[in-house]
C-alpha cells in the first residue's frame, strides 16, 4: 500500500493549490480550479483567494471581469450550502453533484415554513410562485428580491423563521425563493447592488447569464466527477474528509471513490488522518511531489484550502482553537510551507495586520509582512468584516490591540 506522509500532503498543498512560488499565473479560473472552486458565501473572500493564486497585479477589476463580463467563472450554491465560485464547465458538475440536494432541503424547509404560516397546499402553491420568479427575472434579464415583490405579491408573503427563539424574524419569501431556484441551477447569483464586498446580488436565469454553465449532466457522472475533481486537488484523504466536505452520506462517498476506480493508501497514521477510517487517491496520482522551495500565503477566511478537509492536523497543528469560530468557521490565515503559522485581520485603518504563532525565521516573517502590505493596497477602501461567521479569538485580539 502506498504511504503519504504529512510533508508529502503539504508539499501537494503548496503546488496544486497554486500558493508555492512558481505556480501562480493570470488564470483566475485556474486558480478557482486549484481548489476545485473558491469560497462565495463571502464575497471578499472569493477576490483574496483569487488573488492569493495568482500573480501579484491582480486586482478587484481583473476578478469582476471574469465574474461579471467575460463569465468565466460563476457563483452556484453547491457543497454543504455554500455558495462557491466555480469555473464555468464545472458549474453543472457542482449543481448535480451537490446541489440538488441542497436544492431539496432548502425547498423541503421553505413548503413546511409556508405551512406552518397558513398557505393552503405549500408544495404546489410554491411550485406556482418559483415559475413565476423565473419568469419575472427571464423577462427582466436581471432582477432583485425586490423587483420579485413588486412583479408578483405572491412573492410579499411572509415566514417566521426560527420562531419561539431570540432569533426569530419575519422575512418575505422572495430571497429564499431565489435561494432554491439558484441550488435548482434555473437562476445564478450576477453583480452585486454595492461594492465588490457586497452580498445583495442582482439574479438572471442561468441559460441567460452562461449557456454553458447550464448543462444538465446525469447525477451519478456528476458525482464521481466531483470526487475525482476533489481527490485531485486535495487527496490523498480520508473518505470522512470527502463525505464532509460534499455532505453527501457514506454511502454515495464510497460509490463516487467506487466509480472513479480509487485506490487505498496509508497516511501513515493508522489509516485515515484522523479520519477513523481508510484513506483514498486516485490511481494515476501516486508519484511524489517534487520540493516545492519556501514559500508563504495570506488566505482569507473561509478560504477553501482550510475548509476542503475536515481532519487538518496536518497543517493546522494545535492552532484551531485560535483560528476558528465556534461554529467552525476560519479566520484569515498566515501559512509557511504548508502550514498554518498564525492569522491576520483587515483592520478599520486599512492595515492587514498579522499574527505569528509559530517561529518561522526573519526572512519567512519578512515575506509575510511583504504580502500583508500588498494585500492591503490592492484591497484599498473597502474594509473586510466577516460575513456568515463570527470572528475567532485572533481576530477580536487583533481588533483590540
Amino acid at each position: 500500500m502506498q504511504r503519504f506522509d504529512d510533508d508529502e500532503r503539504r508539499r501537494r498543498l503548496g503546488l496544486r493549490h497554486r500558493l508555492a512560488d512558481g505556480t501562480r499565473d493570470h488564470d483566475l479560473a485556474a486558480a478557482a480550479a486549484s481548489v476545485v472552486a473558491l469560497h462565495g458565501t463571502d464575497p471578499g473572500s472569493t477576490f483574496v483567494s483569487a488573488w492569493a493564486r495568482c500573480d501579484d497585479g491582480l486586482g478587484v477589476a481583473e476578478v469582476e471581469r471574469a465574474l461579471y463580463d467575460d463569465r468565466t467563472l460563476v457563483r452556484v450554491m453547491a457543497m454543504r450550502r455554500t455558495v462557491f465560485v466555480a469555473p464555468v464547465a464545472d458549474v453543472p458538475v457542482l449543481l448535480a453533484g451537490a446541489a440538488d440536494d441542497v436544492a431539496r432541503e432548502e425547498r423541503r424547509k421553505l413548503v413546511a415554513l409556508l405551512g406552518a404560516g397558513g398557505v393552503d397546499e405549500p408544495d404546489a402553491w410554491l411550485r406556482r410562485v418559483e415559475q413565476v420568479a423565473v419568469d419575472v427575472v427571464a423577462r427582466l434579464g436581471e432582477a432583485t428580491p425586490a423587483d420579485l415583490v413588486a412583479a408578483d405579491e405572491r412573492l410579499a408573503t411572509t415566514v417566521v423563521m426560527a420562531p419561539g427563539t431570540r432569533n426569530e424574524t419575519t422575512v418575505r419569501i422572495a430571497s429564499r425563493v431565489l435561494t432554491v431556484l439558484g441550488a435548482q441551477g434555473r437562476v445564478v447569483r450576477g453583480r452585486p447592488k454595492g461594492s465588490w464586498t457586497s452580498t445583495q446580488f442582482r439574479w438572471s436565469t442561468l441559460a441567460d447569464w452562461s449557456p454553458a454553465a447550464a448543462v444538465a449532466i446525469d447525477p451519478r457522472q456528476a458525482e464521481a466527477d466531483l470526487a475525482r475533481r476533489w481527490l485531485a486537488r486535495f487527496g490523498p484523504a480520508p473518505e470522512s474528509d470527502l463525505t464532509w466536505w460534499t455532505r453527501w452520506t457514506k454511502t454515495r462517498t464510497r460509490r463516487a471513490l467506487a466509480a472513479i476506480d480509487a485506490v487505498e493508501v496509508d497516511l501513515g497514521d493508522g489509516g485515515g488522518g484522523g479520519g477513523g477510517g481508510p484513506a483514498w487517491a486516485l490511481a494515476d496520482d501516486l508519484e511524489p511531489t517534487p520540493d516545492v522551495g519556501p514559500w508563504v500565503a495570506l488566505l482569507p477566511a473561509l478560504d477553501a484550502t482550510p475548509m476542503g478537509w475536515k481532519h487538518r492536523d496536518f497543517f493546522l497543528g494545535d492552532h484551531g482553537p485560535a483560528l476558528f469560530d465556534t461554529t467552525g468557521n476560519i479566520a484569515g490565515t498566515a501559512w509557511c510551507d504548508g502550514r498554518v503559522v498564525g492569522g491576520w485581520v483587515h483592520l478599520p485603518g486599512g492595515q492587514v495586520a498579522v499574527r505569528l504563532l509559530d517561529d518561522i525565521g526573519s526572512e519567512a516573517s519578512a515575506a509575510l509582512a511583504a504580502r500583508a502590505e500588498r494585500l492591503a493596497a490592492t484591497i484599498g477602501d473597502v474594509r473586510l468584516t466577516p460575513r456568515g461567521r463570527r470572528a475567532s479569538p485572533l481576530e477580536r485580539e487583533l481588533l483590540d490591540t
